[in-house]
């Protein structure tokens, strides 16, 4: 049953964050920190940024703002205090206690997080009224804001947790209280943050496991190389622990990854029993990503064959392996858009996926790369150690942009190597140039580095006669 009642009076956020009320009451329905992106009815909070939220509240208003959240009075109702995060923070804690028989999990890992807390999602939505964070709302004001959206009425939850920095990950999940948190992988991201390098990012990672609630359950890549060190965290959090990975002994083990033309298909081992089950993602890291997710729904308390739906129909997330058919003036190509991230884990994961991918004949397996960022004094040597499995995946051509994957470009072999340009907007420009009728490419790169760019640049190469045509492949 849908939630009758208000997501929030301003009473209650009065009750929550301590503040006092200004103007006349007011109920909300939803929440926002973005003037632009009100729908009427919700609540505005007043962030301070690069910019003043207080500065936005008129237009928030003007687009139908019921009231607002700020730290000093502006026209209309609101709820003033004294420091907006904090009393944002303050409403999350609340929403989560008010609603106390909700199960929630949190997501955290260098690799897969989104795409790893959505498929989570999609086995909770089929198991009842579920709640989650949209896009990649993991950090310290995505994690409350997404607690303070949380309705009434939901049975379970599933929040990212994300990182740049030490420190930030043990008390988002705090703030969460999940009944079980995973760690997908531990990889070379975000390493320039840390004095100690991956391991620290290995120690950050784990510290999801602090917020924990009483006999929760610590979910975790058992064959990562700072595997001991999510363990030993989990155990010191007195969690119940749950492994996945390929050798015995784990609580899910991965036997078998088949990639085809519409998917995967994945034999495994959940708990001594032996599972078949089908995916729509076909990259190699979804065999072990699957097994993450479904012992996350089994710890909260979602049935086997409701997570095995769900993860048969979960589709690729955009920028996260969407692919498409482009039907180009000269003759179509497939299109594999891993654009809105990326890291020297993902980028090999990615290759050996390509790899496996049929072309026809004449059809070749490009990759069109832009640069991996935040690796600190490591750049350079990680950046040219791709060279290696693109080799290994057997890739045909490799088009590149941006300062440190010239490094790359330079360490392949001439006959891989294909355009490099200094960002990927002039590499974009080119579009037309990276690929040929029958290719299949793959476009990635770290966001900040705008590998997006050349992925919508390729898919606008589709002819407009062929633009009503079936597109997506499963």
């Amino acid at each position: 049953m849908p939630d009758t009642a208000p997501l929030w009076t301003s009473a209650e956020i009065e009750q929550a964050t301590g503040g006092r009320l200004s103007g006349h009451p007011f109920a909300a329905s939803g929440i926002t920190y973005n003037s632009r992106e009100i729908v009427p009815g919700d609540l505005f909070v007043a962030l301070k940024g690069a910019r003043d939220g207080h500065d936005f509240a008129g237009m928030a208003f003007a687009n139908g703002a019921a009231g607002a959240l700020v730290e000093r009075a502006v026209d209309g109702p609101a709820v003033i205090t004294g420091d907006a995060l904090e009393a944002l923070e303050a409403m999350g804690v609340f929403s989560r206690e008010r609603a106390p028989h909700v199960r929630r999990g949190a997501v955290t890992g260098s690799v897969g997080k989104t795409s790893v807390t959505q498929a989570i999602k999609a086995g909770l939505d089929l198991a009842g009224p579920a709640h989650a964070s949209i896009k990649s709302y993991n950090n310290h004001i995505g994690v409350p804001l997404t607690l303070a959206r949380m309705p009434r009425s939901t049975a379970r939850a599933v929040f990212e947790i994300g990182m740049s920095a030490p420190g930030e990950i043990a008390p988002l999940s705090r703030m969460v209280r999940p009944h079980a948190a995973c760690v997908t992988t531990v990889g070379p991201v975000h390493i320039e943050a840390f004095a100690n390098g991956e391991a620290g990012v290995a120690t950050e990672k784990a510290s999801i496991f602090e917020g924990l609630a009483p006999d929760g359950v610590a979910v975790l890549n058992g064959e990562v190389d700072f595997a001991v060190v999510l363990d030993a965290a989990a155990r010191k959090a007195g969690a119940r622990l749950a492994t996945f990975g390929t050798a015995a002994g784990h609580d899910a083990r991965l036997l078998d990854f088949e990639p085809g033309p519409e998917g995967a298909r994945v034999r495994a081992e959940l708990f001594g029993t032996p599972l078949d089950f089908t995916l729509r993602q076909s990259g190699f890291h979804w065999g072990l990503n699957s097994l993450c997710v479904l012992l996350m729904l089994d710890a909260l308390d979602v049935p086997l064959e409701t997570g095995l739906a769900a993860l048969a129909d979960f589709e690729p997330l955009a920028g996260r392996g969407q692919t498409t058919i482009i039907k180009a003036p000269g003759g179509a190509f497939t299109l594999i858009d891993e654009s809105y991230n990326a890291n020297p884990l993902s980028m090999a994961a990615g290759f050996r996926s390509l790899g496996a991918k049929p072309v026809g004949a004449g059809g070749r397996r490009v990759v069109v790369l832009s640069d991996m960022l935040e690796l600190g004094d490591q750049s350079q040597a990680l950046h040219e150690g791709l060279a290696g499995p693109i080799a290994a995946a057997g890739l045909d051509l490799v088009h590149t942009a941006g300062p440190e994957m010239k490094r790359l470009h330079d360490a392949l072999p001439r006959e891989r190597r294909g355009l490099w340009r200094p960002t990927a907007a002039e590499l974009a420009a080119e579009a037309a140039e990276l690929v040929a009728p029958g290719d299949i490419v793959m476009v990635k790169g770290s966001n900040g580095s705008k590998a997006s760019l050349v992925a919508r640049a390729l898919a606008a190469l589709e002819t407009p006669s062929s633009s009503d045509a079936p597109r997506a492949e499963r």
